[in-house]
Protein backbone atom coordinates (compact mmCIF):
# COMPACT_ATOMS: atom_id res chain seq x y z
CA UNK A 1 0.00 0.00 0.00
CA UNK A 2 2.85 2.35 0.98
CA UNK A 3 4.43 1.74 -2.41
CA UNK A 4 1.22 2.49 -4.17
CA UNK A 5 0.39 5.78 -2.25
CA UNK A 6 4.48 6.77 -2.72
CA UNK A 7 3.56 6.46 -6.13
CA UNK A 8 0.71 8.42 -6.28
CA UNK A 9 2.40 11.20 -4.36
CA UNK A 10 5.62 10.97 -6.63
CA UNK A 11 3.30 11.52 -9.94
CA UNK A 12 1.16 14.40 -8.44
CA UNK A 13 4.39 16.34 -7.42
CA UNK A 14 5.92 15.76 -10.60
CA UNK A 15 3.06 17.25 -12.50
CA UNK A 16 2.71 20.46 -9.83
CA UNK A 17 6.67 21.02 -9.95
CA UNK A 18 6.57 20.75 -13.64
CA UNK A 19 3.40 23.21 -14.30
CA UNK A 20 3.63 25.72 -11.77
CA UNK A 21 7.83 25.45 -12.80
CA UNK A 22 7.19 26.53 -16.63
CA UNK A 23 4.33 29.00 -15.55
CA UNK A 24 6.65 30.84 -13.53
CA UNK A 25 9.61 30.56 -15.87
CA UNK A 26 7.30 31.74 -18.74
CA UNK A 27 6.55 34.79 -16.66
CA UNK A 28 10.24 35.12 -15.35
CA UNK A 29 11.41 35.60 -19.08
CA UNK A 30 7.84 37.76 -19.88
CA UNK A 31 8.77 40.01 -16.45
CA UNK A 32 12.36 40.17 -16.97
CA UNK A 33 12.30 41.73 -20.31
CA UNK A 34 10.42 44.61 -18.89
CA UNK A 35 12.78 44.55 -15.65
CA UNK A 36 14.15 48.62 -16.82
CA UNK A 37 10.87 49.54 -15.47
CA UNK A 38 9.71 49.26 -11.83
CA UNK A 39 6.76 47.55 -12.32
CA UNK A 40 9.16 44.65 -13.30
CA UNK A 41 11.26 44.47 -10.82
CA UNK A 42 8.40 44.13 -8.14
CA UNK A 43 6.55 41.23 -10.20
CA UNK A 44 9.98 39.56 -10.53
CA UNK A 45 9.58 38.87 -6.60
CA UNK A 46 5.68 38.42 -6.40
CA UNK A 47 5.69 35.79 -9.65
CA UNK A 48 9.00 33.45 -7.23
CA UNK A 49 6.80 34.08 -4.45
CA UNK A 50 3.38 32.56 -5.87
CA UNK A 51 4.79 30.37 -8.77
CA UNK A 52 8.15 29.03 -6.46
CA UNK A 53 6.19 28.20 -3.80
CA UNK A 54 3.79 25.47 -5.06
CA UNK A 55 6.62 24.55 -7.09
CA UNK A 56 8.48 23.87 -3.89
CA UNK A 57 5.36 21.91 -2.93
CA UNK A 58 5.50 19.62 -5.75
CA UNK A 59 8.95 19.17 -5.11
CA UNK A 60 8.88 17.89 -1.71
CA UNK A 61 5.95 16.09 -2.63
CA UNK A 62 7.77 13.99 -5.29
CA UNK A 63 10.70 13.80 -2.55
CA UNK A 64 8.47 12.41 -0.32
CA UNK A 65 7.10 9.36 -2.67
CA UNK A 66 10.10 8.45 -2.94
CA UNK A 67 10.90 7.89 0.04
CA UNK A 68 8.07 5.92 0.87
CA UNK A 69 8.78 3.64 -2.48
CA UNK A 70 12.11 3.05 -1.09
CA UNK A 71 11.06 2.38 2.07
CA UNK A 72 8.65 -0.40 0.98
CA UNK A 73 11.37 -1.89 -1.06
CA UNK A 74 14.23 -2.31 2.01
CA UNK A 75 11.03 -3.66 3.84
CA UNK A 76 9.67 -6.16 1.26
CA UNK A 77 6.70 -5.06 0.98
Amino acid sequence: MSKFFGGLLMAIGIIIAALTGLCSAYFLVMFAFSAFQTEGLFMIGIVLLVGGLPCLGGVGLFLWGRSLVRGARERGE
